[in-house]
C-alpha cells in the first residue's frame, strides 16, 4: 500500500518549503535593471519635451501671461539653469533655441545612454 504514488498536482505539502518559490529565490533576470532603465529613459524624454515645448512656445510668441505657458517656461528654466547664456547673440529666437536646445539634446543623449547601459546588465 505504500507503493502508491500521488497524482500529479497532489504532491504532499512540505511545511519547510517556501509557499512561493519565486519569492524565496532571487532570479537575476534583469527586470529591476530594465525598469530602472525605463524610468531614466522616460525622465530624459519628459525633460526634452518640456525644453522643446518652451522653444516652440517662445518662437511662436505665446502669451506669457497664460498659466500653461508660464508653467512650461518655469520647468524649462529649472531644467536649463546650467546652460543659460552659454550662447549670447543678437537674434533672440536663435539664442533661446540654442540655450534650451543644448540641454534637451544632452538630456536625451545622457539619459538614453545610461538606459541602454542598464539594459545590458
Amino acid at each position: 500500500m505504500n507503493n502508491i504514488e500521488p497524482l500529479p498536482g497532489n504532491q504532499p505539502f512540505d511545511y519547510y518549503a517556501p509557499s512561493d518559490p519565486y519569492r524565496s529565490e532571487r532570479h537575476r533576470d534583469g527586470s529591476a535593471a530594465r525598469r530602472t532603465a525605463l524610468i531614466i529613459h522616460t525622465i530624459a524624454d519628459i525633460a526634452a519635451v518640456f525644453l522643446g515645448l518652451w522653444i516652440l512656445l517662445y518662437l511662436l510668441e505665446a502669451n506669457r501671461a497664460n498659466v500653461f505657458v508660464g508653467f512650461v517656461q518655469g520647468v524649462a528654466d529649472f531644467l536649463a539653469w546650467w546652460s543659460q547664456d552659454i550662447f549670447t547673440m543678437d537674434a533672440e529666437g536663435f539664442r533661446v533655441f540654442l540655450n534650451y536646445g543644448l540641454p534637451a539634446v544632452i538630456y536625451l543623449l545622457v539619459g538614453h545612454g545610461i538606459a541602454a547601459r542598464l539594459r545590458r546588465l
